[in-house]
């Protein structure tokens, strides 16, 4: 098998400081002090690759679009090219753009791969689907921005390698994309950008799809509990449910941030990560709702809810009944695996004013 593998490498850069996306961010975030992501999930994808597929042939593109990280997990791979053509894949401080990501994957696709496996987010896919536009080579993305509403992307890092490795067939699913400057005004419409054929594979996310139904009462039944515990800090993350939650308590919070309340009072508003560990107390609960179609509870959307802040709060899950009937089960994507073992199980997930329904986390 051969495999072309691509990496974004400032993909999800911006999520954790509070920018909801890296395009024309990445200056912004990296005065915020962003760390890199996409490198760390592209080794787990690899990692978990080399294992399934061992003799796979990998080719890639030079740093930091893949090279150094196929290396660091065993590869020997075949690098057919470097985002500034210097021929010197050793370039770590490069900064790539769209125009690299199309070379890049034309290049695979004239070398006659049997996949292309990239790491990215929404708008990477993107720019994959147009480079792939005419052809019949699959793609496959390891989900790592901040926004992935694409049905293009894997599960995690780990089940990408899985269906890189396994499959032996495709389908024609969406890539979807957002203008990010209208997404960090509250508007949340995802627009269909390409079809592109994928690997067929449970392993598979769905696109993000918007659930009808009342949340007014749902909405009720958790203000009155927020304000019967004037103690505690309410971390309220993004979303339509949760936003009807705020407005409930009438705070003026943002509709895909995340808020931090506390004893009748807005802490902080539209927080980053390291905001919120700032703001939480002795006692913290996140209220959160699962993106509509494909379940994620954390990891798409709302990386300001990381490991870090996640391991010191209580965890609240709120959704319509619409929503959870077009869902199956939860997921969730933090970035520590160890963490996500830990919240997988039966939870209850709030569905109205006294309601909850059980619900399994995969």
């Amino acid at each position: 098998m051969r495999i072309g593998f691509l990496l974004n490498p400032v993909a999800g850069m911006g999520g954790r400081v509070g920018l909801k996306g890296t395009d024309d961010k990445v200056a912004e975030a990296r005065a915020r002090g962003a760390e890199p992501r996409a490198p760390d999930r592209a080794r787990r994808a690899l990692d978990a690759l080399a294992d399934h597929a061992p003799d796979a042939d990998l080719l890639t593109w030079g740093e930091p679009m893949g090279a150094a990280v196929a290396r660091a997990a065993g590869f020997d791979p075949v690098v057919l090219g470097t985002p500034d053509d210097s021929g010197d894949d050793t370039g770590a401080a490069i900064d790539t753009d769209a125009d690299d990501t199309r070379r890049a994957v034309t290049a695979f696709v004239d070398a006659d791969v049997d996949l292309v496996l990239f790491v990215g987010g929404d708008g990477t896919a993107a720019d994959v689907a147009d480079a792939l536009d005419g052809t019949d080579t699959p793609m496959l993305g390891v989900p790592a921005g901040v926004k992935v509403y694409s049905s293009v992307f894997a599960v995690s890092p780990e089940d990408a390698a899985v269906v890189a490795a396994t499959f032996d067939r495709t389908e024609r699913r969406e890539v979807l994309d957002i203008d990010e400057d209208r997404y960090r005004e509250g508007d949340v419409h995802p627009e269909l950008r390409a079809v592109a054929s994928v690997p067929v594979a449970e392993q598979l996310q769905s696109s993000k799809q918007t659930a009808s139904g009342t949340v007014e009462s749902l909405a009720e039944g958790v203000a009155a509990e927020i304000r019967s515990r004037p103690e505690t800090t309410w971390v309220l993350g993004p979303g339509s449910t949760v936003g009807a939650v705020k407005d409930e308590l009438g705070v003026d919070g943002t509709a895909i941030g995340v808020d931090v309340y506390r004893g009748g009072d807005l802490l902080v508003a539209d927080a980053t990560e390291q905001e919120i560990l700032d703001a939480l107390g002795d006692d913290n609960v996140i209220v959160v709702s699962p993106i509509g179609g494909q379940g994620f509870v954390f990891g798409r959307g709302n990386p300001q809810l990381s490991p870090a802040v996640i391991r010191r709060c209580d965890i609240e899950v709120v959704a319509s009944r619409a929503k959870l009937d077009d869902i199956r089960t939860l997921r969730v994507d933090t970035d520590d695996p160890e963490l996500d073992e830990r919240l997988r199980g039966w939870v209850k997930v709030r569905v109205g004013k006294f309601e909850r329904r059980m619900m399994k986390i995969v």
